[in-house]
């Protein structure tokens, strides 16, 4: 029986009951089906970077998705714009476009993971989020028993998040539409950390090629980029959403807490700077997981973790930031089987 460690970036978890591959739409649509009409639970796994598994297993069928079609039509005026299967690995997408000559997916380098996750959980950094590029996410709607297609708007992307990963066990991500920009230069970069690092002033360009180059080093230095020889990669990337919280509880936490407000009146904090003032500390330590050396939001195995290891510390710092500021830390990664609850 195949262990989900091997398929998971924490390195963890537990026996799958049954495993099957899909290589293209069709075999995605034909798995979930015949587990649907089984009556058998559901798990689609793609890089298997954001989620953390139960040392029991998943007692049902994991659905490992590999689909990765990519098609392409340019436009002098209206750009680029893409297909892109489910199973296609985010990087090697982003690697792709920088390659053909396209801008805008440059400060999302290095992401983990694969295509189908990118929707689903928003992912973004560095200032740009995946939601501002895409135009178009093609599902399989297992309660209709239809292929859906949902444009941009109707995909209700907000802060890590969307219509798919609140119903979750409702739609497949079969492939996702993007529309990118021809050019060799930046939008205006507004994160002062990759603006200095590229040695520009926050509101200037830079080229598309330095700007990866860039943003990866930064990833690297926090630990977020995977390498299988470091255990202080072992991760999921940030295990913890930034918390959006309202405008009173933010008032109430101390002057030098990040502070971004939303559209709607709330204030969007740093998850990594309550921890590192709630004490929590890099290279804190229980059993076999360990916050990384270099990030603090980044939680490890450090080669001998169990998935209740992981999920014990998690839950430490979730105590700690709540004793101090009242704020309950949501996890970002995916747990399946798990609770930190």
């Amino acid at each position: 029986m195949s262990q989900l460690s091997d398929y998971t970036s924490f390195r963890v978890g537990g026996p799958a009951q049954e495993i099957v591959n899909a290589s293209n739409e069709t075999e995605i649509i034909e798995a979930v089906q015949a587990a649907d009409e089984a009556g058998k639970p559901i798990l689609i796994l793609g890089g298997g970077t954001n989620v953390l598994v139960s040392d029991e297993g998943f007692k049902g069928v994991v659905i490992h998705v590999s689909s990765a079609e990519v098609e392409a039509e340019v436009d002098a005026c209206s750009g680029a714009t893409l297909t892109i299967g489910a199973g296609e690995v985010w990087d090697s997408f982003v690697v792709t476009t920088i390659a053909r000559g396209y801008a805008g997916l440059e400060t999302l380098s290095g992401i983990p993971g694969t295509m189908g996750a990118a929707p689903i959980q928003n992912i973004g950094a560095y200032g740009h989020e995946v939601s501002e590029f895409i135009t178009r996410v093609c599902t399989y709607d297992r309660k209709e028993k239809i292929v859906k297609t949902f444009t941009n708007a109707e995909c209700d992307f907000t802060y890590r998040s969307s219509r798919f990963k609140l119903e979750r066990d409702r739609y497949v991500i079969l492939d996702v539409g993007f529309q990118l920009r021809i050019g060799e230069m930046t939008t205006p970069i507004l994160y002062a950390e990759l603006a200095t690092s590229l040695g520009i002033e926050v509101g200037g360009k830079a080229s598309v090629v330095a700007t990866r180059e860039a943003t990866l080093k930064l990833r690297e230095k926090k630990g977020m980029l995977l390498d299988p020889k470091d255990h202080d990669s072992w991760s999921a990337g940030s295990f913890f959403t930034n918390p959006i919280i309202s405008a009173e509880t933010a008032e109430k936490l101390p002057s030098d807490a990040p502070r971004w407000v939303q559209p709607d009146g709330r204030v969007k904090t740093s998850a990594a700077w309550l921890m590192e003032h709630a004490g929590v500390h890099k290279g804190d330590a229980l059993s076999g997981a360990r916050i990384s050396t270099k990030h603090v939001l980044a939680l490890t195995n450090t080669g001998s973790a169990t998935a209740a290891d992981i999920a014990a510390l998690a839950r430490q710092a979730q105590e700690k930031v709540h004793a101090i500021f009242g704020i309950m830390l949501e996890a970002e990664v995916n747990l399946v089987g798990i609770s930190l609850q």
